[in-house]
């Protein structure tokens, strides 16, 4: 307290700003000032009455007296409780800005900044009313008192006009502060989860290795997540909210995908020692079926005309070449595995498949062909209705619902029976070209069903 006769003190109130809990120090100073309670001088005056050693105002002059400690303890209440809110939001404040960088949040910070250059003017004055009034002097006269409960009275209702103004700044911080409380509420958890995914990881690479098996490329993967790791042990601190949140997921996706590849590993060892068993087998048989190719050109060059086969005469020496290149495919992919150099086995694995299965076609095609052509030499009727019956069918459907059929469905339409009849008409001859007769057929078909497909379509949209 100052003393009876000396200056009101100086405060600097700008070092509030820098020091969060000064003006919680100022409101213990200010609290230090009150006087007794109304009740209790009553009893002091009258204790000190015959000693003469204090003059105590009477009667009007004691009221004016309790009526500015009144207005003192009011504003007093008001500049604690401003204080209060304020630190409060401030907290809110920087939780919002440790996590969003946007420009709702810059401005909310802007305007928060502002408001606490009119909250320290507000306690300025409160600061000054307050010293510049010694409440408990002997000598203070009642207009001396008047005016200290007015200039603490206006200190106070300005106390309350800015806190009013600091409520409703709190209360518009409701959608960024729920944001940035959620984000915070993920934080630890997502970074939990992610050192567990790599726990995880880690136990399921140990169990492969004790099981025989490698897995160098897994950990390698695994490795080169330390430094995320790393980085997510320094915190949100360091790096920031959103980021680490980013890198906490990240991590748990990568580190979750070694965990399955490593547990899948077995199992994946397994499959590629049978496919390298089936596609071995395959090889073998597809070997013996290459042979079967040459009686069949042989049987198809002395009963059918050249356009017949001459595109399957290269067959033979083609499947035999694919088989090779299969088989020493199928070496390297053995040696691969031996060395547990699974994508590299897995791949060479998929280049035999597709070795073996265009061997395959080409030989079934040759053995397919004479078989097609036998039919059609001995019956070429079935194939002649067969054809027939797509191009009525499609006719059919475009003639529903109307008198006549639209120009681009029956154009279509009409050239594939000028083609089927001409192609009807090339199996006059001495040598007739069955092969050209059935592919002329096979392709009105894909026509007829061209056109079908086209009017359903249309039909479906509503045209």
């Amino acid at each position: 307290m100052a003393g009876q006769d000396g200056p009101p003190r100086e405060r600097d109130v700008t070092a509030r700003r820098g020091q969060p809990y000064a003006r919680a120090s100022a409101v213990r100073d200010v609290l230090t000032l009150m006087v007794l309670p109304v009740p209790l001088l009553a009893a002091l005056a009258g204790a000190f009455a015959g000693g003469g050693t204090r003059r105590w105002f009477g009667g009007r002059g004691e009221n004016h007296r309790a009526e500015a400690q009144a207005a003192k303890d009011a504003a007093a209440a008001a500049f604690y409780d401003l204080d209060t809110a304020q630190r409060d939001l401030q907290i809110s404040i920087e939780t919002i800005t440790a996590v969003d960088s946007s420009p709702d949040a810059r401005r909310v910070t802007a305007d928060f900044a502002a408001l606490g250059r009119r909250i320290d003017e507000a306690s300025t004055s409160y600061i000054t009313a307050v010293d510049a009034h010694d409440l408990d002097r002997d000598d203070l006269e009642v207009s001396e008192v008047a005016h200290a409960r007015t200039q603490l009275t206006l200190a106070k209702d300005e106390l309350v006009r800015v806190k009013g103004e600091l409520d409703r700044f709190a209360q518009g911080l409701g959608p960024l502060l729920g944001k940035a409380e959620t984000q915070l509420a993920r934080l630890a958890p997502a970074v939990e989860r992610a050192r567990q995914a790599l726990l995880a990881a880690s136990n399921a690479l140990d169990s492969v290795r004790d099981s025989g098996l490698k897995a160098d490329d897994l950990a390698a993967r695994l490795a080169a997540l330390g430094p995320e790791l790393t980085m997510l042990n320094q915190g949100a601190g360091r790096h920031g909210v959103t980021e680490t949140l980013r890198r906490a997921d990240q991590v748990l996706r990568d580190a979750e995908a070694i965990r399955i590849e490593a547990s899948r590993l077995p199992e994946r060892a397994a499959e590629i020692d049978r496919r390298l068993v089936s596609l071995r087998t395959r090889a073998q048989a597809l070997t013996t079926r290459a042979g079967t190719v040459e009686p069949v050109l042989s049987e198809l060059r002395r009963r059918f005309t050249a356009p017949c086969w001459q595109d399957l005469q290269h067959v033979p020496e083609q499947a035999a070449a694919s088989v090779k290149q299969a088989e020493a495919k199928l070496r390297e992919a053995s040696t691969a595995r031996a060395e547990q150099r699974w994508p590299d086995a897995t791949s060479l694995l998929g280049t035999v498949r597709a070795l073996l299965n265009s061997t395959d076609e080409a030989v079934s095609a040759a053995a397919g062909r004479l078989e097609r052509l036998n039919a059609v030499a001995k019956d070429p009727e079935q194939e002649i209705q067969r054809t027939r019956f797509a191009i009525r069918d499609a006719q059919r459907l475009a003639m529903t619902g109307r008198n006549t059929p639209e120009p681009r469905h029956a154009r279509p339409l009409d050239l594939a029976v000028e083609r089927l009849e001409q192609a009807i008409a090339g199996l006059g001859g001495r040598h007739p070209d069955y092969w050209h007769f059935l592919t002329e057929t096979e392709d009105v078909r894909k026509t007829a069903a061209r056109v079908v497909e086209q009017i359903r379509e249309e039909r479906g949209a509503g045209h």
